[in-house]
């Protein structure tokens, strides 16, 4: 399933337009996510075989890749702070922070990874599936 979806910062100023396959929708526990978020964990939507296009503030991005993080890295609007989507070139694909974006998602998230390093006082009632990393 191939689909559009449209994001932006918090202030306006990063406008970004994704195409491609959404395949894995997750909350994330992993204590980088929960440091990067300031939340219990972050949701994040991966997109295969994606496009991505910056159409407004695309000077405003910075990055911050933690050094001994094999994948974890922040995209970020320079002026007001908030996550953006970013291209992945370990999956090959870009990771879309969900709360980031305009349109609705038009899948479900999935599962709970790193469930093991969550907090203990982070949420828990729903039923997805949890796993201690990334699933199979």
């Amino acid at each position: 399933m191939s689909v559009m979806l449209k994001g932006s910062c918090l202030c306006g100023a990063v406008k970004y337009e994704v195409s491609g396959d959404p395949q894995r929708f997750y909350h994330c526990h992993c204590s980088r996510c929960r440091k990067s978020s300031g939340t219990g964990h972050a949701t994040n939507l991966f997109v295969a075989n994606a496009d991505l296009v910056f159409t407004d503030g695309k000077s405003l991005l910075k990055q911050f890749k933690v050094p001994e993080a094999k994948r974890f890295t922040r995209q970020f609007c320079s002026h007001c702070g908030s996550q953006v989507a970013r291209y992945v070139p370990e999956i090959d694909g870009v990771v879309i922070p969900a709360g980031s974006l305009d349109d609705e998602i038009p899948i479900k998230p999935q599962a709970r990874i790193f469930w093991d390093s969550r907090a203990d006082w982070s949420c828990d009632g729903d039923t997805l599936p949890r796993h201690a990393e990334y699933p199979d």
